[in-house]
């Protein structure tokens, strides 16, 4: 499996956001171009003091978009076949169109705060364009992040450094280069590559995924073998400790759902043992797992059942 990406080309400027269209070429700059970016069609006239409230305001927005909407703009008395054609019966009429087709629009010069507001309706509701680099990139992570849950690391590992390639500061695939190194085993490799994360990205779930599985890993090193641990549980069934050495071990071998079960007897058992220390290491090994692991969802499912019953 490989992304689809193509070069990034900057951030549009107002020069490709907003253009002066007419008859001739309305089907060209409205109808086609709409089919990969929301435009705005902005009927005016030069004798219109409404229109020359809304313009800049207008321009101001959509160029504040960053290339989310475009804007075409009609003066009226040059082209009245276009405006009797949408039903334009007064001025400043702006027309979102989408896919080829109006979807709304909206008459006067109406506040910023509401052409704002109508844009972000607008831009919400059209599909992405397959083609805009940030619309790639978001699916390249996805992909990425299926092998990655499928431990498919090879594919993932691709997918994460082709993103990387066009965008060398996404911080998403710097984590996920990061977690493979760690589920591999390379655990240097991973801080290393980890460091490269910005400060922005290490408030990601994400990122603290990666630093409390960490974390767990170092608290698990020095416990032994769960076959050691079970043997001496069999023998001290009551002692909460072993009980909780024992979930840390299955944890770094894996067993999720046993390291969660361990967990849970104490906090059904002695629920005050170690100040809730049962319970608040299960939720760091939530966070560990990630929120989209499906033995996450079981595990809360469990400690729900267990806390609420």
């Amino acid at each position: 499996m490989q992304a689809n990406l193509t070069p990034q080309n900057g951030q549009a400027t107002p020069n490709d956001l907003i253009k002066d269209s007419d008859t001739a070429n309305f089907a060209k700059d409205v109808m086609e171009a709409s089919k990969t970016t929301p435009i705005l069609v902005d009927f005016w006239a030069p004798w219109c003091g409404p229109c020359k409230q809304l313009g800049p305001m207008i321009e101001k927005a959509v160029t504040e978009a960053g290339g989310k909407v475009k804007l075409v703009k009609i003066d009226i008395d040059q082209n009245q076949a276009i405006a009797g054609q949408l039903g334009i019966q007064s001025i400043p009429a702006v027309i979102a169109f989408v896919g080829g087709q109006p979807i709304d629009g909206f008459m006067g010069a109406v506040p910023e705060s509401e052409i704002k507001a109508f844009i972000d309706k607008i831009t919400s509701q059209a599909p992405q364009n397959p083609n805009d680099p940030a619309a790639q990139i978001e699916a390249a992570l996805e992909q990425a992040q299926g092998a990655l849950d499928a431990e498919d690391f090879g594919t993932a590992s691709q997918i994460y450094s082709q993103i990387l390639q066009f965008d060398p500061q996404n911080d998403a695939a710097i984590i996920g280069i990061a977690t493979i190194h760690h589920k591999m085993g390379n655990d240097d490799n991973a801080r290393e590559t980890m460091a490269k994360v910005s400060e922005e990205g290490q408030q990601s779930a994400s990122y603290k995924s990666l630093e409390a599985a960490f974390k767990l890993d170092e608290e698990a090193a020095n416990l032994g073998d769960t076959a050691k641990l079970e043997a001496e549980l069999a023998n001290d069934p009551e002692n909460h400790q072993l009980r909780f050495d024992l979930a840390l071990a299955y944890n770094a071998q894996g067993e999720k759902l046993k390291a969660a079960e361990m967990l849970m007897h104490i906090i059904k058992t002695d629920r005050e043992w170690n100040d809730d220390g049962a319970r608040t290491k299960l939720l760091e090994l939530f966070d560990a797992w990630g929120p989209a692991d499906p033995d996450t969802a079981k595990a809360r499912r469990m400690l729900s059942g267990l806390l609420f019953s």
